[in-house]
């Protein structure tokens, strides 16, 4: 039997090792049942759920065979997913492995880390190998779902290891626990023998989350969370003081039809449509909000303006102010987003056509209209300064009574368009955060340039867009004062600056507690966690509540749960308990 051990354990070592050195990415196996993944990034980090990272790591599961894949496609076919909102084993690779195994593999990594065990025969002075995660199946009583082990590193090689158990129970429908903070302090006291602790407190609200309205309709996801860190920890479940660090983590997807941007965004959507239509040469045309065609409205609105000698102004106050379809919002939020009363005969253009176009022949036949009626003198518009783009300067050619022909095929009538888009656009976007107080022109210049490509300028015009809804939903949704908007505009223009478009990046914004304290207070956390801490870097005693369990291979199915749990469980809110237990051995 020993010698069996000795030499699993040395065969272990070796792989680790060769595979630490040549830094394998493909998943090797160790014996007939174990699969080892080598992590070199920040994902699949066991303890990530529990706001710990890690480095390089060794991530250890079970094989899955044939014949289980087999029984479980058609288990997966046949069944019914009653429960299908809890978390599920979804994966078709490795599977959790036994605890038993489990911990044999743990001892195996820690014999090759030990420098006194030389009968082991390892070559040379023995080198200290990464973190090993054992994924674990919870066989046990006290639900095991990872064992972990590192090595303590010294200037003088390995002194010890540390030992890591991962729980987790649940899902219960009440908070109720059996443990208060005394007892988890008392534990880590024994387990390290130390006779002071410090406390370090966690919580996590979900403060807004965006629903779906219907099924038939696109889903915008915008969630807006607040992390807290406090310390020292009174009781478990403590509210955080308002003397905590606190974090705002601001996800805002574009789109979200109650949004008092959403008339925004669909303008951006069709300059967006028009832009790629120049790069594919296939333009997507979206369904009209205007009953009368393009060229009944253009048409109209050039007669308005020959009629009459004061048909400009006239005409600029006929433009409707664009609705806001959003009923969370108050009427002061909405008076933000009228249509700006200082429109210019390009930009009044505007309005009425991408409300209208329907085809490239629509655009051909409006653009006609417009050049006949400014070749024959008929209308002198009014253009801001500024304007650029091939439209504005054959309206500023015709002040002259000269203008350039103009062939209105290929992509011109496509890029004319795009130009006035752009224009418009970029002057409602700087109106906004000026008028607001924000940002400045200076802020602005990098979103707003004309010196480039067309292309390049609807990307950063897109990306300021973004920066629009998330200060327009902290806005609305949390109600900030000016100040803490005016940092997160800045945060987000600096961001940009320096990074692409990501609809789906998170913002944080640090902010202090009492701001927004009427908004977590009397909320229940998504995450509460406390850290016990003797003074020892390398271990720690971590509990955490959850709504969700913090560890992802966990596999929740109707069989585990008894008939008045799962009940209950269907009406409340679910709730799982963690633990993270570790121990210190030392080799000398």
């Amino acid at each position: 039997m020993l010698p069996t051990v000795n030499q699993a354990a040395t065969a272990l070592y070796d792989l680790l090792i060769k595979a630490m050195e040549e830094v394998k990415k493909d998943p090797f196996f160790f014996e007939t049942d174990v699969q080892v993944k080598l992590i070199t990034e920040n994902r699949a980090n066991p303890l990530e759920g529990f706001g710990s990272r890690y480095g390089m790591r060794f991530i250890m599961e079970k094989v899955r065979s044939k014949e289980k894949e087999m029984e479980r496609t058609e288990e997966s076919q046949s069944e019914e997913s009653v429960i299908s909102d809890f978390p599920m084993n979804g994966s078709s690779g490795p599977l959790a492995l036994p605890v038993k195994r489990a911990r044999q593999l743990i001892g195996l990594y820690t014999m090759t880390q030990n420098p006194n065990m030389t009968h082991l025969k390892i070559k040379g002075p023995v080198k200290p190998l990464p973190p090993l995660w054992v994924k674990c199946d919870s066989s046990d009583p006290e639900s095991t779902c990872w064992l972990g082990a590192e090595p303590i590193r010294t200037k003088k090689g390995i002194a010890g290891i540390v030992l890591q158990v991962v729980t987790c129970k649940g899902p219960t429908p009440e908070k109720n626990t059996s443990v208060n903070l005394e007892d988890l302090k008392s534990s880590h006291l024994k387990r390290h023998k130390s006779s002071t602790v410090t406390t370090r407190g966690f919580a996590q609200y979900e403060l807004f989350k965006s629903t779906p309205l219907d099924d038939n309709i696109p889903f915008s996801h915008t969630t807006i969370g607040l992390d807290i860190s406090w310390s020292p920890v009174d009781e478990l479940l403590q509210t955080p003081p308002l003397t905590s660090a606190s974090v705002l983590n601001i996800k805002v997807e574009p789109g979200d039809p109650r949004s008092p941007l959403y008339h925004l965004h669909r303008e951006l959507k069709f300059l967006i449509a028009l832009a790629d239509g120049l790069t594919t040469g296939v333009t997507e045309w979206p369904e009209p909000t205007e009953a009368k065609s393009s060229v009944d409205l253009v048409q109209e609105f050039l007669n308005d303006l020959k009629s009459k000698l004061d048909g400009f102004d006239n005409a600029a106050k006929k433009v409707k102010v664009l609705k806001c379809d959003t009923a969370a919002v108050d009427d002061s939020i909405k008076c933000l987003f009228t249509v700006r009363g200082d429109l210019d005969f390009a930009e009044q253009l505007w309005c009425r056509m991408r409300m209208s176009v329907t085809s490239y022949q629509d655009l051909v036949k409006c653009f006609t209209l417009i050049l006949q009626c400014l070749r024959r003198g008929d209308v002198q518009p009014w253009l801001h300064r500024g304007s650029s783009g091939l439209l504005s300067k054959h309206i500023q050619q015709s002040y002259h009574g000269a203008m350039d022909i103009v062939p209105l095929t290929g992509t011109t009538p496509i890029r004319m368009l795009l130009e006035v888009g752009l224009d418009k656009i970029k002057r409602d976007y700087i109106n906004f955060f000026i008028g607001q107080e924000l940002a400045s022109l200076n802020h602005l210049d990098y979103f707003i340039s004309t010196s480039l490509d067309t292309l390049e300028q609807v990307r950063r015009v897109r990306k300021l867009h973004h920066i629009l809804e998330v200060v327009i939903s902290c806005m609305v949704y949390l109600k900030l004062p000016h100040e803490i908007l005016f940092t997160l505009a800045q945060s987000c223009i600096l961001y940009y600056k320096r990074n692409p478009l990501n609809e789906k990046h998170t913002f944080q914004l640090p902010i202090r507690p009492i701001v927004i304290k009427n908004f977590y207070q009397s909320e229940t956390p998504k995450k509460w966690r406390v850290e016990i801490n003797s003074g020892q870097k390398e271990v720690k005693t971590l509990w955490q509540l959850s709504d969700t369990p913090s560890i992802s291979h966990l596999n929740f199915s109707k069989e585990d749960l008894s008939e008045s749990t799962f009940n209950s469980i269907l009406e409340e809110k679910m709730y799982f308990t963690n633990m993270v237990a570790c121990s210190k051995v030392h080799f000398t």
